[in-house]
């Protein structure tokens, strides 16, 4: 019986599942690497980060799941966030295809009602709950260097969220598209 509910499971969060292998297949074109961990693939690495760079501001993410699917930056960042992350997965196998309009219902009831669309999410609350790995807050200030497209965390307006060693631009910065910041259409 314990098997039936499994398959009943990935097979109503299928639907975030294609789009999330869809957009894998970029990722893998872009150098990433995939993992199978605890009933998700997480794919990270590669150049992930400097096409999350590209992104306007309020899109941009460390990690980000479409139903048993995990895109981070780097797998480090993948590891640190995995219990945030996993609250998503889980989160898609309770609503299916269903999910993707809930948040942004949610997203848009609390700009509605002046809050943050991100932080303020029922998702993104329970997932934060869930987690002690990630600490809302903030968004770093994202700065151009001079080298190329190298980006840099403007240190000072960025949040401390745990000890760990980064080793992206983007580490310390949750997202806000399906886990992404400052973006009221998913996270």
């Amino acid at each position: 019986m314990l098997y039936i509910l499994d398959i009943a499971r990935y097979a109503w969060a299928l639907p975030a599942t294609l789009a999330g292998l869809l957009l894998s297949l970029i990722a893998f074109a872009l150098g990433a690497k995939g993992r199978l961990v605890e009933g998700a693939v997480e794919i990270a690495g590669g150049r992930i980060d400097a096409c999350v760079l590209m992104l306007p501001r309020n899109c941009r993410f460390v990690a980000i799941t479409f139903g048993h699917v995990i895109i981070g930056v780097d797998h480090q960042t993948l590891a640190h966030h995995r219990l945030h992350e996993h609250v998503h997965v889980r989160q898609y196998e309770r609503w299916g295809v269903l999910f993707f309009p809930l948040y942004l219902g949610s997203s848009l009831l609390q700009i509605a009602r002046g809050r943050d669309p991100y932080l303020s999410n029922a998702f993104e609350r329970e997932a934060f709950a869930t987690s002690v790995s990630c600490e809302p807050g903030p968004d770093p200030a994202f700065k151009r260097t001079p080298i190329g497209d190298a980006q840099s965390v403007d240190a000072s307006s960025a949040p401390v969220a745990s000890s760990a060693p980064r080793t992206s631009a983007l580490a310390g910065k949750h997202l806000r598209f399906g886990h992404r910041r400052r973006s009221p259409l998913v996270g």
